[in-house]
């Protein structure tokens, strides 16, 4: 039967979710409430990206002009929300002078319906 772990594996497991926990922190208070609603669609969109790889993988690509279109699309609009977010972001604001927020999301909605135009004539 085994015994309890020793403390020096306990302290190794600890100190290595520390960084991360320290991190967490950091993003939940200095991030602003904009920024977190965009990665939460940063992150809906990689899922939805890769569940759609999986299941071309795990099931079948027919027809694979739409899993094509379908993860293009994901890959498109994760793409264009990156951007949005870098442009929207005031640590951000020294690289991008010219460009208002108004203006960086007139930039993404305009992408957004240019890219899902192509994705939708791509399907066929």
């Amino acid at each position: 039967m085994a015994g309890p772990k020793p403390a020096s594996s306990q302290k190794a497991s600890t100190s290595s979710l520390q960084p991360v926990e320290a991190l967490w922190k950091s993003y939940n208070e200095n991030t602003s409430s904009r920024l977190k609603l965009i990665d939460a669609f940063l992150l809906f969109i990689m899922l939805s990206g890769i569940s759609q790889f999986i299941y071309c993988i795990v099931v079948t690509n027919y027809p694979f002009n739409a899993f094509l279109a379908g993860f293009s699309s994901s890959v498109g609009q994760f793409v264009l929300t990156a951007s949005l977010r870098s442009q929207v972001n005031p640590l951000n604001r020294s690289q991008f002078k010219e460009v208002s927020p108004e203006r960086a999301f007139a930039d993404f909605a305009l992408g957004s319906i240019v890219l899902h135009f192509f994705v939708f004539n791509f399907l066929g």
